[in-house]
């Protein structure tokens, strides 16, 4: 019988074949007779050779079963695609399921290099999140050409398109809130396309609504292509006395496994309606527009994302604004590197993890040096999530508040707070040994301790304050914790009891040691 779940099944040649493929799941009951006939003999004759027939050729199918998997246990089966079919596709274009197949099927020479792009194929398919269930079977080719075969896809549709969401989230480390919804559509117009619209409110007044679009395939391109309007509202009046509004659209220009472009536009608008922020923030009050190149690099080999024990990861995050002719076009160019890497220790599944995060953002254009960079753009360290999980440049630190460390300002007189006005410059490092605790309940269900430590730092390098900056100054300021804790991890994101101890911290900062819960995507 067929099940809801992606399968791949085949036929003969196929050694993976099964023999109840074709048999009806409901096969008919036979009705109860008045009187039974005693079968004469010509008719057991008959059954008996009936029954010898089916025999035959089970044992013949078992033979030539057999046969083929020593052949493919000792040696590359030679084997050639012939067709591919799609059926069940009742709003789907048929080019945009054969464009997720055709790639990696056509490549394969052998019949374990098709079994393998059968797998991939299936697992591209169901990727693009528009199916209730995949099935790939391999048949066999025409009489007439030996060594074939057709792959055979059959796809059951969504039969609830429309699918919506709902969620309140909190972030202790920002003391804030929200509450977000979304709405998505699959497959509207059969090009796999996906329509959502997104709305997230935060009790600090944050609040953003977005529209957007993906399509697997468009005119041709080897990769998917989206793009997303939304209208954002941020508010950081707690820590840098200003509020940001956005307008804008970005276009998914390229996305692989690797590799991802990204542009963007957008009207952006600072504002300090409580009339207390620093210099340098008000100095930047205003409207100014976003016009910005993102290329993200990403390789990461790593067990898992929620509880990494063994490999590696890289990250390489470029972008320059200022595309647009236009004078309030900020130009700037901003790096960011990550790397992360998890070292198994052979016991109680213990790992060491550790990693290094680095980043820096300029203005370029005539003048340069005397600009100063955009505040948006800078960086600012703290907060408590895991350093762990993301792979999103250098930002938390744990024990330290949410912007709560680096470059400040004060405010206008009468306010004794400081605006954490960010660096562009920045680095943190972060060591963590995870280890499975002894009691068996908690092991089978991923709850595991852990003890870290991590620093990090930022400057100011704009307004020819590079020139001040050295080395063995940047070390001497850095910010360090320790701590220990419990992770339980979930199946949507990582959340942490942790105890953090401040080991070295500035002026200014906004830090203690205690108690944290947390919570990683």
């Amino acid at each position: 019988p067929r099940t809801r779940n992606p399968t791949l099944s085949c036929f003969p040649p196929c050694p993976m074949a099964n023999p109840t493929e074709n048999l009806d799941p409901n096969p008919p009951t036979r009705e109860p007779e008045d009187e039974l006939e005693e079968p004469s003999g010509d008719k057991r004759e008959l059954e008996e050779e009936e029954e010898d027939e089916e025999d035959t050729v089970s044992n013949a199918y078992r033979t030539k079963t057999e046969s083929l998997f020593r052949r493919m246990r000792s040696a590359p089966v030679p084997v050639r695609v012939h067709d591919v079919i799609v059926k069940g596709n009742s709003k789907t274009k048929d080019h945009i399921i054969e464009a997720e197949v055709e790639a990696v099927i056509r490549e394969a020479n052998t019949l374990q290099e098709l079994l393998e792009a059968s797998r991939v194929a299936n697992s591209n398919l169901r990727a693009l999140d528009i199916f209730d269930s995949v099935n790939i079977t391999l048949d066999s080719g025409p009489p007439e050409l030996p060594g074939t075969t057709n792959v055979v896809i059959e796809v059951v549709e969504s039969k609830h398109p429309l699918t919506g969401q709902i969620g309140a989230y909190t972030r202790a480390e920002a003391k804030s809130s929200s509450v977000e919804a979304s709405l998505k559509y699959k497959n509207f117009f059969g090009y796999g396309d996906i329509w959502d619209g997104s709305m997230v409110y935060g009790l600090d007044s944050s609040a953003e609504v977005g529209l957007g679009m993906y399509l697997p395939r468009l005119k041709g391109l080897p990769t998917p292509f989206s793009s997303r309007l939304y209208l954002s509202t941020q508010d950081w009046l707690k820590f840098s006395s200003y509020k940001e509004r956005s307008l804008g659209l970005s276009l998914g220009l390229l996305s692989s496994k690797y590799h991802e472009l990204v542009y963007t536009v957008a009207w952006r608008s600072l504002i300090d309606p409580s009339r207390l922020a620093s210099e340098s923030i008000r100095r930047q009050l205003g409207h100014s527009l976003l016009s910005a190149l993102k290329y993200t690099f990403k390789y990461d080999q790593r067990d898992s994302y929620l509880r990494p024990t063994s490999g590696y990861a890289f990250s390489s995050t470029s972008q320059i604004g200022g595309l647009a002719p236009d004078s309030r076009s900020l130009r700037f160019f901003k790096q960011e590197i990550d790397l992360r890497c998890a070292v198994p220790l052979g016991f109680y599944r213990a790992a060491l993890n550790f990693g290094v995060s680095g980043g820096v953002s300029f203005p370029w254009g005539s003048g340069y040096r005397n600009r100063a960079s955009s505040v948006p753009e800078r960086f600012f360290l703290g907060g408590n999530s895991s350093p762990v999980c993301s792979l999103s440049g250098p930002s938390a630190l744990w024990g330290f508040s949410t912007r709560g460390l680096g470059p400040n300002e004060a405010r206008r007189k009468g306010d004794v707070e400081r605006d954490f006005v960010g660096g562009d410059a920045a680095v943190t490092a972060f060591a963590d040994l995870s280890f499975d605790l002894p009691v068996r309940w908690l092991r089978e269900r991923g709850v595991h301790g852990h003890v870290f430590a991590c620093a990090g730092n930022t400057a100011k390098l704009t307004e020819n304050e590079f020139r001040n900056f050295s080395a063995p100054k940047f070390m001497e300021t850095f910010r360090t914790s320790v701590g220990a804790g419990i992770v339980l991890p979930v199946s949507l994101f990582r959340m942490e009891i942790n105890y953090c101890h401040i080991v070295k911290k500035q002026e200014h900062d906004r830090a203690k040691s205690g108690f944290f819960l947390t919570f990683s995507a």
